[in-house]
């Protein structure tokens, strides 16, 4: 059995599309700091691809955005692919299943404009949300 776990931020806006038979998939990276500082002082960070789908995807790319700070769990999936080259290539992503948003929504900060209280009210409590509430992505 395998479980992946980081709390990290976002380092681009999330990427949301549709398989062809409809499905959403949302493509994402977080950067997730290391517990330690280089010997120069430096903090380093690591930085994980993340994938999710269907209700979870349109949620996330819905309400998250560059610089967010989220939770995810999931596990770890390993593929190999060959380039336009020819030349064999390795892939590593999350899968995520469940995600935590750890930064108010900031359209819910900036709710000055016209129907704040709309979007406010749209908005989801800051939460977890998960992928088994779907079917599997398979």
């Amino acid at each position: 059995m395998q479980k992946f776990f980081a709390i990290g931020n976002l380092t681009r806006d999330p990427d949301l599309s549709q398989t062809n038979s409809g499905v959403s998939i949302c493509r994402f990276t977080i950067a997730v700091n290391r517990p330690y500082a280089e010997s120069n002082g430096e903090r380093q960070a690591d930085f994980f691809n993340c994938t999710t789908w269907r209700g979870l995807a349109e949620s996330i790319a819905r309400y998250c955005q560059k610089g967010d700070k989220v939770a995810v769990s999931g596990y770890i999936q390993i593929r190999t692919y060959e380039d336009n080259k020819g030349n064999r290539q390795t892939t590593v992503d999350v899968i995520v299943q469940d995600a935590e948003f750890l930064t108010s929504p900031k359209r819910e900060s900036e709710g000055a404009a016209q129907g704040s209280a709309q979007q406010r009210q749209s908005l989801p409590k800051r939460g977890q949300l998960s992928l088994l509430d779907d079917d599997t992505p398979f």
